[in-house]
């Protein structure tokens, strides 16, 4: 455009003009669509903003100046609307209001989305710019004197969901932990800001640099009949413990498949394991250089292989379907409840047990975290955690054991039954640093990615993030690497986080199992749990990490999100969903 001067008598229909120089600069332009003479001294305009909206009349002295823009406009490609009123609109979520500012040639329509009765113009972040319900009646009304077009879309009726993609639950949960065996023991003891870290006593722990761990307080094979328990490693005693535990929280029959009337090719196990329980192989190689190869016993092999544990909850619970194991690094857990979100989904199963298991503070491992200088060398003094997520006094991670697992259902196989549900298994996100074979990548760029690949396979949006169950395993670069991601994704939006190594420890291939675990009774409780040992936020974090006491769980979203992150670069997130 090249604006100039000219007199009212000058213009003809098509030009774009601005009745002043202070409209010309503010991009306030309207196309005339008829000239009228009025008075041998006046002249009457008829405008109409150049991107579409109502005429109004102006009358002008034929020698008054205006300004043009050098450019003609075709009048009959000018739209002439008007904004509708909105007053008595009753507004829903997924509503869409749009807003042009039609007196700017160069205008562009701006959407917002209604979402927890709030207008978002980026529902995934990029701009933090809302509105109200009363701003969009206001848009509205006074659009045509101000030279806008608003338009209102009603969200999209929801057609009937025919074959495809199934809707997947939480129907039954199931944990051993550090605080205790059982899920009720394990969400108290969050609650009430304990942990379960203890100092080992054991001979062979004598002469490590560091001898404290999450360990679990009891023996779980005095929990199990003893001819089972002798034909299980350390980990997958846990995880048939839990698997129990889970799935007599589900409705269903002590016993298994068959006793709860299922038939056993439509159910699968997915857990999660770096190990298992690496005692066994050390045990077995002691032995045999004791006592030779008569010492060593059949069962050395089979009671190795990380596989063991979804192989016992499999035998334990006459599961046939399939019986999966995942391995990677400490986002073991979480990658394989994903695994079974999908076998779900596309109607592979009906029903999956999935989740974590593991069983590694033994001596070796012990020292070679320690070797790494990746474990915390704080102490059990004055009855701080030495694990401490966020804090600025953070030293490192502390070694744990546990498992925990998560029944998750089709929701038209969990309706048709009764079934309690916990919450919506919405989606999960996978990704991989690319960057180092132990240290996080510091730009935290491959958790960010699987953090927004959770949300859309969620269907979500940032803004639906009501809670963050963060890995966090209290090591320096780990948590700001964390942070950062969390920080580039979630935005400027004051999201509670909180971590769970402080009351556990890290229970590495088992701690996306426990920490699913406790973020579905956050969401089933609204209640989120405070970070243990974190008594002074590092300011590098710059979250708003829940300390000191439970915090309610917002009511403005329904996601919430579990991270694990693992040696290697990998990543993974899960998205719950609250069902209302």
């Amino acid at each position: 455009m090249q604006p100039h001067a000219v007199t009212a008598a000058e213009v003809v229909p098509g030009d774009l003009v601005a009745l002043s120089s202070e409209d010309a600069e503010r991009q306030r332009w309207c196309v005339v669509m008829h000239t009228l003479p009025e008075t041998p001294e006046s002249i009457r305009l008829t405008l109409r903003p150049p991107l579409g909206g109502v005429d109004r009349e102006a009358v002008l002295a034929r020698l008054q100046e205006v300004v043009v823009a050098s450019r003609r406009v075709d009048v009959a490609g000018v739209p002439a609307v008007s904004s509708p009123p909105l007053d008595r609109i009753v507004f829903r979520d997924g509503d869409r209001v749009s807003r042009l500012r039609a007196v700017d040639p160069a205008g562009v329509e701006v959407t917002y989305e209604r979402r927890w009765g709030v207008w978002h113009r980026d529902l995934d972040g990029g701009s933090t710019e809302v509105a109200t319900d009363a701003d969009v009646r206001a848009w509205a009304a006074d659009a045509d004197h101000a030279g806008y077009v608003v338009r209102h879309r009603t969200r999209p009726k929801r057609e009937p969901s025919g074959a495809g993609v199934r809707r997947v639950v939480v129907t039954g949960l199931g944990a051993v932990t550090p605080l205790g065996v059982g899920v009720g023991e394990l969400w108290q003891g969050l609650l009430d800001g304990r942990h379960g870290i203890r100092e080992l006593v054991d001979e062979e722990f004598a002469d490590l640099p560091v001898r404290v761990a999450g360990v679990v307080p009891v023996d779980p094979a005095g929990l199990l009949p003893r001819a089972e328990a002798r034909r299980m490693n350390r980990a997958a005693q846990f995880a048939v413990l839990a698997a129990r535990e889970a799935w007599a929280d589900a409705g269903f029959a002590e016993g298994g498949t068959r006793e709860s009337g299922l038939d056993p090719e439509r159910v699968g196990v997915s857990l999660g394991a770096i190990l298992g329980d690496a005692s066994v192989l050390v045990g077995g190689d002691r032995r045999l250089r004791e006592k030779g190869p008569r010492g060593v016993s059949p069962l050395t092999t089979p009671m190795t292989v990380p596989s063991q544990a979804s192989s016992q909850i499999s035998l334990d619970l006459h599961i046939t379907g399939e019986a999966r194991t995942v391995t990677s690094a400490c986002a073991s857990g979480t990658e394989a409840i994903g695994q079974a979100i999908d076998r779900i989904r596309y109607g592979r199963v009906d029903v999956a047990l999935a989740g974590g298991a593991e069983a590694v503070v033994t001596p070796a491992i012990m020292a070679s975290f320690a070797a790494m200088r990746a474990l915390s060398g704080l102490g059990l003094d004055g009855g701080t955690s030495p694990s401490r997520p966020f804090a600025a006094d953070r030293a490192g991670f502390v070694n744990g054991e546990g498992a925990g697992l998560l029944v998750l259902e089709s929701e038209e196989h969990a309706r048709a039954r009764g079934a309690r549900i916990y919450c919506e298994a919405a989606g999960w996100g996978l990704s991989a640093d690319a960057h180092h074979m132990a240290a996080p990548d510091p730009s935290g760029d491959g958790v960010a990615l699987a953090l927004r690949r959770a949300l859309r396979d969620a269907g979500g949006h940032v803004v639906d993030v009501v809670h963050v169950n963060a890995h966090a395993t209290a090591t320096v670069e780990g948590d700001l690497a964390e942070a950062g991601a969390l920080r580039a994704v979630l935005g400027r939006r004051g999201v509670p986080v909180t971590a769970l190594k402080g009351h556990l420890g890290h229970l590495q291939g088992a701690a996306g199992g426990v920490e699913a675990v406790a973020a579905a009774l956050t969401l089933h409780h609204a209640l989120v749990p405070p970070t243990v040992g974190c008594t002074e936020v590092d300011e590098e974090i710059a979250l708003d990490v829940v300390t000191g006491a439970p915090r309610a769980l917002p009511e403005d979203g329904d996601l919430v999100l579990s991270n694990s992150f693992g040696f290697g670069g990998h990543n993974a997130v899960l998205a719950l969903r609250r069902v209302r």
